[in-house]
């Protein structure tokens, strides 16, 4: 049996129903005024009709929501309930004053309004649809971007939070240090963290270099001064006077290394002697001078560079050269060409206490001869 026939059946018994129903248990009905003759003629009208129309309110609007509904996108579908959902709270809103009206405008109005309302936000947002999906994932987007910024700062601020928490050591500036002023350059680089402690009597014997009597001795106390206040203007590492001082002890070197074992921090120094004292004592010691020289680029054996010969070698007819760095090269049989550039190739590299040193030899040319003094000369005559 289909669903047609079973439509009509349930339609025609529905019919019956109703006029047998409104005969006998509703005294106030039309039908229970009438003859059973009548009555019986109005069921039988009724159920035909209801036998007839049935489907066509029943099924057909079924089977019509159901065939569109399997042909619809599932964007289509989610866009149409948004605005079905929007439209209908939009007509609840309405419905309010409208009900208030008089007569049967309050009654009919709120239904148009639920009806019309509905139809416009299905409509709406099913041809709408790509816009609509287009703000809400710009809004999407932008409350993620939001988000991650917030996610970002918190981030940084508990990054900071920690490294203030964290204790880091002061370091210790030794005299030599200052003076030599590559000091200021690296806390400007940003490679130095905590604060730069200069004790007193290391200040104190700064002035006592600037006020030597012998001029090299005053310009490097001079020097040391300047470089010092120029770390103290800058805000990239804090530079901290420190009024502490070791009895007993009247070196500074030794006064320096016992502040640095009791306060567990390490001392900037560019002196040897300094330096190797602390390590023996167990303290962490930085040299600028071991850190010149870990960042000077690497020369290996068989490499070719230009240098200009400036000055006789401890050996016999060594010449000797340096580098922008300062490293030098030594050049056998460079001596003949003093004074002049030439290109030299690197044969073995040592590594000192006291720094690198390069030794190359004068590179051969094409038919296998040095370059010659006649033609070094020329070049000293350009």
């Amino acid at each position: 049996m289909s669903l047609n026939t079973i439509a009509r059946i349930v339609g025609c018994l529905t019919a019956i129903g109703i006029v047998v129903g409104g005969f006998f248990f509703d005294n106030h009905s039309v039908l229970s005024h009438l003859g059973i003759e009548w009555t019986v003629a109005i069921g039988v009208v009724s159920a035909v009709a209801a036998f007839i129309v049935t489907p066509y309110i029943t099924i057909v609007p079924y089977t019509w929501v159901r065939d569109k509904i399997r042909g619809a996108a599932a964007s289509d579908l989610v866009a149409a309930v948004l605005g079905l959902t929007i439209g209908l709270i939009i007509s609840a809103l309405l419905a309010i004053p409208l009900a208030n009206l008089p007569a049967n405008w309050g009654r009919i109005l709120p239904f148009v309004g639920a009806v019309l309302f509905g139809y416009l936000g299905v409509t709406i947002a099913v041809l709408r649809k790509n816009d609509l999906a287009h703000v809400f994932q710009v809004a999407l987007l932008r409350r993620g971007r939001e988000r991650e910024e917030d996610r970002e700062k918190e981030r940084e601020r508990d990054k900071k939070a920690a490294v203030q928490e964290e204790k880091l050591p002061p370091i210790l500036l030794d005299t030599s240090a200052i003076i030599d002023g590559r000091i200021k350059d690296i806390s400007q680089t940003g490679f130095v963290y905590g604060t730069l402690v200069v004790p007193r009597f290391v200040l104190h014997e700064l002035q006592r270099i600037a006020d030597s009597a012998d001029t090299m001795r005053r310009n490097r106390g001079r020097r040391g001064l300047e470089i010092l206040n120029g770390l103290q203007k800058e805000a990239t590492v804090p530079v901290e006077i420190s009024d502490a001082d070791i009895d007993g002890i009247v070196e500074v070197d030794a006064k320096l290394v016992k502040m640095a074992r009791n306060m567990h921090c390490p001392i900037i120094t560019n002196d040897f002697n300094l330096n190797r004292v602390a390590e023996l004592q167990g303290v962490k010691v930085l040299n600028i001078n071991e850190l010149a020289n870990a960042i000077k680029p690497v020369l290996l054996p068989g490499e070719d560079i230009h240098i200009k010969i400036m000055q006789d070698g401890k050996e016999l007819g060594q010449g000797v050269g340096y580098l922008d760095d300062g490293t030098m090269i030594v050049v056998e049989n460079g001596r003949q060409y003093m004074g002049t550039t030439l290109e030299v190739t690197v044969t073995r590299v040592l590594q000192t206490v006291a720094g690198r040193m390069i030794f190359a030899h004068p590179k051969l040319l094409g038919g296998g001869n040095t370059p010659s003094p006649q033609s070094s000369s020329k070049q000293r005559q350009l």
